[in-house]
């Protein structure tokens, strides 16, 4: 897989939900690695479980954090992939929009930490695969790693309440799953990836 500002990788709203793992894959989408692509649904997904299981956020931060991420990537929503839902077969049905969206955008990836609920058989008759977070990102940094550190270490110049040190946010990085990803970035060895992630 090519990394570019033309790779489509459609974020499943379980990657969106966790604010770390959604600021850094949108960060690296700003770096230009990849097009971010979601859908309302998706958002409203990351959104609602996020005031269940967090009752000190508001509905009214969450959408202006929504608002801010169509914003600054102007062709992410996706619409239009209703029309689609009913054709597929997936091991869970609730999962189709995903896929549905996936094929309207004519995403090359989608990225989602449920990867059994996306069979890469099944996804393969669609010309979609499937990736984890952690295996996406590692991928981007094979083939840059100093622009990845370049985007961390922006990360550490602006997050002022609390500071962060670039150790900092490679602790929340693996926390959020990224383990291969940030063994990767503390490497002073020449990046070698394996692409089974």
């Amino acid at each position: 897989m090519i990394y570019s500002s033309s790779f489509a990788a459609l974020l499943d709203a379980n990657v969106l939900y966790p604010a770390p793992l959604r600021d850094f894959l949108l960060r690296l989408a700003g770096a230009d690695f990849y097009q971010p692509k979601w859908t309302d649904q998706m958002q409203e997904e990351w959104i609602r479980n996020l005031l269940i299981n967090r009752t000190d956020l508001t509905r009214e931060n969450l959408e202006r954090t929504k608002a801010a991420m169509n914003a600054a990537f102007p062709d992410a929503n996706v619409t239009g992939y209703e029309a689609i839902i009913d054709s597929l077969v997936l091991p869970d049905p609730d999962d189709r929009h995903v896929v549905a969206a996936a094929i309207k955008c004519q995403a090359d990836v989608i990225v989602t930490l449920n990867l059994k609920d996306f069979p890469v058989d099944v996804l393969a008759s669609y010309e979609l695969e499937v990736q984890h977070p952690d295996g996406f990102i590692a991928h981007m940094i094979g083939l840059d790693r100093s622009k990845v550190l370049a985007v961390i270490h922006n990360l550490v110049t602006i997050l002022k309440r609390p500071p962060k040190t670039f150790e900092d946010i490679l602790q929340t990085l693996e926390e959020q799953g990224l383990a291969k990803s940030v063994a990767l970035l503390k490497n002073d060895d020449p990046v070698e990836i394996s692409f089974t992630i």
